[in-house]
């Protein structure tokens, strides 16, 4: 079937990021040298040519686009100096983008005026809403919760929670269906569910093809001879990964104990508390992980991260944020006396979270979820086809 070129999607394309992606003369050269890049999997060098010609759906339907970890060593060796990494991320950008129905991730991905507005005006929003509850702020013990009361909080995360989730599973849905098409999956892949989220649970919190697959570049190599494991990019992206979900899990649980009256929330514990500790392991994890990217960033170590979006800034400055606030509480739940300051740092800290959790389908925090779901269609491709049992008669 014939297709007509579209060249304005590669000017599309370039609001997203990958502005010299126009210099390649399809050379070959970075599926040559893309450790994950296999003959089923070529990447990146297909999405190119799905962005020169236009196929805007082949493009949304590839799970290549998820699978690729961005190691950078296609742009590294690249003759033309076409960047074809950053295109894959201007790629993951523009499906996340198209498979947000309400366009706010679009917005946001292609309009620094329109980030810095939101964001700020939803800080606003939410700081004006929940401070609208305010009580109290006792001197002679630390209460924060009497200063905003523990339902709100509750209430607020519930109707928050509901509304990500559900605008969350629309464009999880949405991509699904259509990488899914794409990959042709066999007749038996339906049997083999079980297999391939085990595959895909290994993957995302393990990192198999990253740490064996994107580290085998020469300028990884490189960098491995002279770099400590823990500064590696790997081991960085998982801390960001482990420390998020660890406190993600602290929350849930420490919500359910105050649900079931076991222990209300806010009640003193010490810090070798299990709940207690997982958070406080898992939030300097996380922080940990957080500054380091935040620092090879700015010092552009490597080419991965030679090249920082706005909307990259956002989440990691998010998530610092987050993480910052929350052991400033818990210093100041520890401290012999209390301190005004802490009362405001709880406000400050409801509302950098709930704001990251608004911005997660809109944001690159979205392609968590993204790559998940491709890993999973990846593993069941991956997986022998299976058939019903025949009777025995």
């Amino acid at each position: 079937m014939s297709r007509r070129a579209d060249p304005n999607f590669l000017l599309e394309l370039q609001k997203y990021g990958a502005a010299n992606i126009d210099a390649c003369f399809n050379c070959g050269n970075c599926s040559a040298v893309c450790p994950l890049s296999t003959e089923e999997d070529n990447f990146p060098r297909r999405m190119i040519r799905y962005t020169q010609l236009g196929m805007k759906e082949e493009l949304l339907s590839s799970k290549e686009l998820w699978l690729c970890y961005y190691c950078g060593e296609c742009s590294a060796t690249c003759p033309r100096e076409a960047d074809p990494g950053e295109l894959m991320a201007a790629a993951r950008r523009y499906a996340i983008g198209r498979y947000d129905r309400l366009g706010i991730a679009r917005r946001l991905f292609t309009s620094v005026a329109f980030t810095v507005l939101f964001l700020v005006g939803l800080a606003t929003a939410l700081a004006l809403f929940i401070y609208s509850f305010h009580g109290d702020m006792p001197g002679d013990t630390l209460r924060l919760f009497s200063f905003i009361p523990e339902e709100v909080v509750h209430n607020v995360g519930v109707v928050a929670g509901i509304l990500i989730v559900v605008t969350m599973a629309a464009g999880a849905v949405n991509m699904a269906v259509q990488v899914g098409r794409q990959a042709h999956l066999p007749k038996g892949a339906r049997l083999n569910w079980l297999a391939a989220a085990r595959e895909t649970l290994a993957e995302v919190f393990a990192q198999r093809r990253y740490r064996q697959g994107c580290t085998t570049g020469l300028e990884e190599k490189r960098k491995e001879e002279t770099q400590a494991w823990y500064v590696s990019k790997w081991f960085v992206h998982a801390a960001i990964l482990w420390g998020f979900l660890g406190l993600f899990l602290a929350t849930i649980l420490d919500y359910l104990l105050a649900l079931t009256g076991i222990k209300p929330t806010g009640t003193f514990v010490p810090i070798w508390d299990p709940v207690r500790l997982l958070g406080t392991l898992a939030g300097i994890l996380m922080v940990y992980g957080i500054t380091t990217a935040i620092v090879r960033r700015v010092r552009k170590v490597d080419t991965a991260s030679a090249h920082s979006t706005p909307s990259d800034w956002v989440l990691l400055i998010l998530l610092w944020l987050a993480g910052v606030t929350g052991f400033a509480l818990e210093v100041a739940i520890y401290m012999p006396q209390p301190h005004a300051w802490s009362y405001w740092m709880l406000l400050v800290h409801l509302v950098v979270v709930l704001e990251l959790l608004i911005m997660l389908p809109f944001s690159k925090f979205a392609h968590a979820i993204y790559r998940t779901i491709a890993l999973y269609i990846y593993a069941v491709k991956q997986l022998p086809e299976t058939t019903p049992a025949r009777a025995v008669s």
